[in-house]
């Protein structure tokens, strides 16, 4: 089928058009192939990337992804939402900070960290997935999470006090930035979907909304 997948650009990096009616295997073959021919324009590069035209589970919405990222050099450090206010917010704040840890030779990390699984790291890290009950991630700089924190996040492991933690929904077990530690409460919380940064503030660790003022104030 002609033009199952479109490719549009803007200002934040590409939106990729899918049809709705052909089945999902095919549909994949067909990002596959759209990307091959893509690959020599695109060249190596990082870019926020958002899914339009059909439902996806966030299954198939991995399985897309991988498609591009498999046939292309194209390094996904942003799923915009679709929700057009949300992305917005989520762009702004965000681009100076990617921007910020490429430039400090900062890692990314594709996947989900399950029950069990501690990863660690030397520098800075993005990543695109979520930190499950029960997962560790720790590193030396800052973690940004292009998903939802649900496990332990320990930045600024090295002692760093004004590294931060950012995720996409902000419910953590526990966040440790240097030696100050914040649990979260025994009550059962309500799923909070709004990007969240957490950060050192005279001695506490204090979880704030993402946005430019907050970024302000982040040493």
């Amino acid at each position: 089928m002609k033009n199952a997948v479109k490719i549009k650009s803007n200002k934040f990096g590409i939106t990729i058009v899918l049809d709705q009616e052909i089945p999902f295997e095919e549909l994949k073959e067909k990002v596959a192939e759209k990307f091959r021919e893509a690959a020599g324009f695109f060249g190596s590069v990082q870019m926020a990337v958002s899914l339009e035209g059909r439902t996806l589970s966030e299954e198939e919405q991995w399985e897309i992804l991988d498609s591009v990222t498999e046939n292309s050099q194209i390094q996904i450090v942003c799923i915009v939402d679709s929700d057009e206010e949300k992305a917005e917010s989520f762009r702004q704040s965000m681009n100076h900070k990617l921007n910020e840890l490429s430039a400090q030779n900062g890692q990314f990390y594709k996947g989900m960290l399950r029950s069990g699984q501690v990863l660690e790291t030397e520098t800075s890290i993005v990543i695109l997935g979520d930190v499950n009950p029960g997962a560790k991630i720790v590193s030396k700089g800052n973690i940004i999470i292009l998903g939802a924190l649900k496990g332990i996040a320990y930045a600024g492991a090295a002692g760093n006090g004004s590294a931060f933690v950012v995720a996409l929904e902000m419910n953590p077990c526990q966040i440790r930035i240097a030696d100050v530690i914040a649990r979260s409460s025994d009550e059962r919380k309500k799923i909070d979907k709004e990007p969240k940064i957490a950060f050192i503030e005279n001695g506490n660790i204090y979880i704030e909304p993402l946005s430019r003022d907050i970024l302000k104030i982040i040493h």
